[in-house]
């Protein structure tokens, strides 16, 4: 009788790649599953648990990522300042509109992974956003993915 034996990868035999999407007109939680899954190496048949196995991803036009439904207005962000009574509040449009863009697709990306884990921070480590349609990472030759064309619900009719 055969024995199996599960594949456990050891840091040192992780390939890692480098990963690019143009977020535009893309839906925000879609996006930020495939991203999340690439970051930790779900993809992948050698994916371990306790490794950090996954790639580097690159997103560009963060900033004109959309919602689907009345989210951008309805949707609520909390935060607190850390004093009596200093609950913050604010919605995507105004994320989106502010200064940060990317902050919406980032958190939304971190909430996706283990909480609060020295792995999770160190995968978060390897997403690159950018709000423009430039990055600076052209010399690692990321492979670039099109998004909005695996599914018809990745992107927002209008």
């Amino acid at each position: 009788m055969l024995k199996s034996t599960t594949a456990s990868l050891k840091p040192a035999e992780v390939d890692k790649k480098w990963i690019h999407i143009d977020a535009e007109g893309v839906v925000v939680g879609r996006l930020a599953t495939f991203i999340a899954n690439r970051l930790r190496g779900k993809h992948l048949p050698t994916y371990t648990p306790h490794v950090d196995c996954g790639d580097y991803v690159v997103v560009t036009n963060v900033d004109k990522v959309v919602f689907t439904g009345k989210k951008t207005t309805d949707k609520v962000y909390y935060r607190h300042t850390g004093h009596p009574g200093g609950v913050k509040e604010t919605t995507p449009a105004k994320v989106l509109a502010g200064r940060f863009p990317e902050r919406v697709l980032e958190k939304a990306v971190e909430r996706m992974l283990p909480k609060e884990s020295p792995l999770a921070r160190k995968q978060m480590t390897h997403l690159r956003l950018f709000a423009g349609a430039t990055h600076d990472h052209e010399a690692q030759k990321p492979e670039t993915i099109d998004f909005k064309a695996k599914s018809t619900k990745n992107v927002r009719s209008v």
